[in-house]
C-alpha cells in the first residue's frame, strides 16, 4: 500500500511538471536513534542511580535508498523517497564492583528494527546550494529483533537474538526535517532529524516513539 502511494504520487507530480527538470538521486549514510518517552524517561531515570553501571545508548544505523525532486518554482520543490533504514535502542551495563571488577563482567542487549522510510518533503533553496526541508514521514517496520549477550574476561558467554516483530506496531507515522547542501556536480549533503509521532508498542502498555539524527551522502542525476 505504501509503494501504490509513493508512485501515485510521483505520476501526479510529474504529469503537473513536465516542464521542470525532475532529477533522481540515490542516498545513503548513518542513523542515531532513540527512543523517546514517559515510560522510558522513568527507566533512565532509575538507570542514573546505578553511577554508571548501567546506561542506555543510542542504537548506531545506516539508510539507503532513492528520491525524485520535483521542482514547483525556483525556489521550492517537492521530493519524495524511499528508504531502507536501520534504527532501534540499547542498555549496557558494566559490574564495577572492586572484587569483581578484575571479571570483567558486562551485559548488554539491543533492539534492532528494520524500516521502509517513505519522506515527503517540501525542499527551500534558502542560499545557492544551501537547502532546508520539512514534511511527514511514513515508516513500515520490516523486522524487529532483541539481541541479548552477557560478557566475561572478554569472551561473549551468552549472545542471542529473539524476533519480536509482532510486539510492534507496523506503520510509524512521523516528521522528519533538516538542512543539506547541493554542489552543482550533483553530489549533495545533509543532517536531519526524524520524529516519530506514533507508539511503537502494538499494545500501548508503553509510551515510546523513535527519534532519529541522520546524515547522509547524496548524488542526483
Amino acid at each position: 500500500m505504501i509503494k501504490k502511494l509513493f508512485f501515485s504520487i510521483i505520476s501526479v507530480l510529474m504529469i503537473n511538471s513536465l516542464h521542470a527538470q525532475v532529477r533522481y538521486g540515490i542516498r545513503a549514510g548513518v542513523n542515531f536513534a532513540k527512543w523517546q518517552g514517559d515510560d522510558l524517561q522513568v527507566i533512565e531515570d532509575l538507570l542514573d542511580k546505578t553511577d554508571g553501571y548501567v546506561v542506555t545508548k543510542g542504537k548506531t544505523g545506516w539508510h539507503v535508498g532513492t528520491y525524485v525532486n520535483i521542482p514547483i518554482s525556483n525556489t521550492f520543490s517537492f521530493e519524495p523517497g524511499l528508504a531502507y533504514s536501520k534504527k532501534g535502542y540499547s542498555i549496557k551495563g558494566d559490574v564495577q564492583i572492586p572484587v569483581l571488577k578484575i571479571l570483567a563482567i558486562n551485559a548488554g542487549a539491543q533492539v534492532q528494527q528494520h524500516y521502509i522510510d517513505m519522506p515527503l518533503v517540501l525542499k527551500a533553496n534558502v542560499y545557492k546550494g544551501l537547502q532546508v526541508y520539512a514534511g511527514p514521514q511514513v515508516s513500515y517496520l520490516v523486522r524487529s529483533t532483541l539481541n541479548a549477550k552477557l560478557g566475561v574476561l572478554g569472551i561473549n558467554i551468552f549472545n542471542r537474538g529473539f524476533g519480536i516483530t509482532e510486539r510492534f506496531n507496523k506503520v510509524d507515522m512521523g516528521l522528519t526535517g533538516g538542512i543539506g547542501y547541493q554542489f552543482e556536480n550533483g553530489l549533495n549533503v545533509q543532517a536531519g532529524y526524524d520524529y516519530g509521532l506514533s507508539k511503537l508498542d502494538k499494545n500501548e502498555n508503553y509510551s515510546a516513539y523513535n527519534r532519529v539524527v541522520k546524515v547522509s551522502v547524496g548524488f542526483s542525476f
